[in-house]
């Protein structure tokens, strides 16, 4: 079997914690390019703009291995390796600071406030728990080993060197971590808890909302009342326990049983797109964390520093 062959660094340095995006310049049987920035105008022109593209190679933003600025008009070589930092949105910053809970030699713990994504996707960039670690804590090489949704605040384990990550991922790839939720939602003698619930859930590319449908069942989660709180006790403190990891699980489990998660804005209604309520976070809240080390061996658990605000 051929071993893949290592990429070169970024000869780039990050930016607001953000890498370079690099570019292989692909096979050319037809030869369509005769230059590297025939190929960039056709790559990216859609994306950006040609007007765009061009200004970016006047400016000498497309970068060699060697970090020197490529030429509109230098000679296509397929296989080559360009870099380049694309340009960020605008984005609103999130009003919250990202705790630390624990960080050693291979791993960062971190709470995640409500509204900042885990790492960039999409309009969500620099307003990342990702790039806000690697830039207040100095770690360049930092990753998320899972995805905490956005909406959802609480834990999230980074792991500090590339060669460690694999280990990490495995564990939740292996459902091997023990994770504990906690949310408000409404309160109904009627609901007979605790219960396990499962389901199938599906989720459709570019649809809000994840849903049930019949077939075999592929997410199960826990549901236990801790406390009634909240005026008259109307609402009701919640441990969710989640034995799977379907996108939304909790929420579309606990809207199925008639108790949808406080401030939720997709269950059981999708509200209509606009600015951030900072006020009203959605209340659900990753509370524990537990795993055996890959590395160590060891029994680790961690708890959220955070808490639930509840009705608002």
């Amino acid at each position: 079997m051929r071993r893949r062959t290592k990429a070169p660094a970024s000869p780039l340095p990050q930016r607001d914690g953000i890498d370079a995006v690099r570019v292989r310049l692909p096979e050319d049987p037809g030869g369509v390019w005769a230059t590297v920035g025939d190929h960039l105008r056709d790559r990216y022109a859609g994306a950006v703009g040609a007007g765009a593209v061009e200004e970016m190679l006047r400016a000498g933003r497309f970068v060699g291995a060697d970090g020197a600025a490529v030429a509109a008009d230098e000679p296509y070589a397929a296989g080559r390796l360009l870099w380049f930092h694309r340009e960020f949105p605008v984005e609103e910053r999130v009003p919250f600071e990202v705790g630390v809970v624990y960080r050693d030699e291979r791993i960062v713990v971190a709470d995640k406030p409500h509204f900042l994504a885990t790492m960039p996707r999409g309009r969500h960039v620099t307003e990342t728990v990702l790039a806000r670690l690697r830039r207040e804590l100095g770690l360049p090489a930092l990753q998320p080993a899972h995805r905490l949704d956005r909406l959802t605040a609480g834990l999230v384990l980074c792991v500090v060197r590339p060669e460690d990550r694999g280990a990490y991922q495995t564990l939740f790839r292996d459902r091997r971590v023990r994770k504990e939720y906690e949310a408000v939602a409404a309160y109904d003698p009627g609901v007979a808890l605790p219960v396990t619930v499962r389901s199938r859930i599906e989720k459709e590319r570019g649809v809000m909302a994840a849903r049930e449908v019949p077939g075999e069942p592929n997410a199960e989660s826990r549901i236990e009342l801790i406390e009634r709180i909240g005026q008259a006790g109307g609402l009701g403190r919640y441990r969710l326990v989640p034995e799977t990891g379907r996108t939304h699980q909790l929420r579309v489990h606990m809207n199925a049983l008639g108790l949808p998660i406080l401030h939720d804005p997709v269950y059981p209604v999708v509200r209509e797109d606009g600015p951030e309520d900072f006020g009203r976070p959605l209340q659900l809240l990753a509370r524990t964390l537990g795993f055996t080390d890959p590395f160590s061996g060891e029994e680790r658990r961690f708890v959220s520093r955070l808490s639930l605000s509840g009705p608002a």
